[in-house]
């Protein structure tokens, strides 16, 4: 073997296979920037959170205690309706009405996006977690790996994609991205909603203080600000939310 073709084959035998770990690219790393601080209910147990138009929509969780609500963003919420005898989770709005899942119940309930009223309830099978809706159809997380498709008039799936990432929790569908919680961890991922791949791991530690940590529970609930490339986020019983950027360590 020549010298030329021997270092030809050196070459190949250390390049990357198409599709194996090493072609593809790591997630970027960010953190969050803090820009404004607004006051949260500490008695919210939040499961959803999502902007439609200038109104912030909000969906708690634990039995006797769940409810969606909405309103202007770090006021009451004008709109309440509670969920007596089950346990909420994720919601989304898509124009006129709105969807919120429960946990272990296989319920989801279609909501007037105005009034919060029930209009109906669609059954389904395996855990709620996280909701949010993408190119005309809807998000959502059961606290697996896997992310289902929906359709947003029958409820039904249509698909999904595997993440590679388990506890997947709260979602929020931004442009061809899906951010999500991860449970337990002050960690949201941001995934690309056609391949599932992770394309950035947000790091959001530190925004509570120690004594407002010790009544608090996990990070939970992302809402993109509309025109703006800015997010609410909160968490479950947390006292605070906060206005931030996504922005590269360095």
């Amino acid at each position: 073997m020549t010298t030329s073709l021997l270092l030809a084959a050196v070459l190949g035998g250390c390049a990357a296979a198409p599709g194996s770990d090493a072609a593809t690219p790591a997630p970027e790393k960010l953190k969050v920037q803090v820009l404004s601080t607004l006051p949260h209910d500490p008695a919210a147990f939040t499961q959803g959170l999502e902007f439609s138009g200038e109104t912030l929509y909000e969906g708690t969780g634990l039995v006797g205690k769940s409810s969606m609500r909405a309103g202007p963003a770090g006021a009451a919420p004008s709109v309440r309706q509670e969920l007596p005898g089950l346990f909420g989770e994720g919601i989304t709005v898509l124009g006129p009405t709105a969807w919120q899942i429960t946990w272990q119940d296989g319920v989801a309930i279609e909501r007037d996006a105005k009034t919060l009223a029930e209009l109906r309830r669609v059954n389904y099978t395996g855990e709620g977690w996280g909701l949010c809706h993408h190119d005309g159809r809807l998000v959502m997380s059961d606290g697996s790996s896997r992310l289902t498709f929906r359709d947003p008039a029958t409820f039904a799936p249509t698909g999904g994609v595997d993440v590679g990432r388990d506890q997947l929790n709260e979602l929020e569908c931004v442009g061809d991205s899906v951010y999500a919680n991860v449970w337990q961890t002050d960690r949201i991922l941001r995934i690309d909603a056609a391949t599932g791949r992770v394309t950035g791991e947000i790091d959001a530690s530190g925004l509570l203080t120690s004594g407002e940590r010790g009544s608090a529970d996990v990070l939970n609930g992302i809402a993109a600000v509309p025109g703006t490339g800015e997010f609410l986020i909160t968490g479950k019983l947390w006292p605070k939310m906060f206005r931030v950027k996504f922005v590269p360590v360095t």
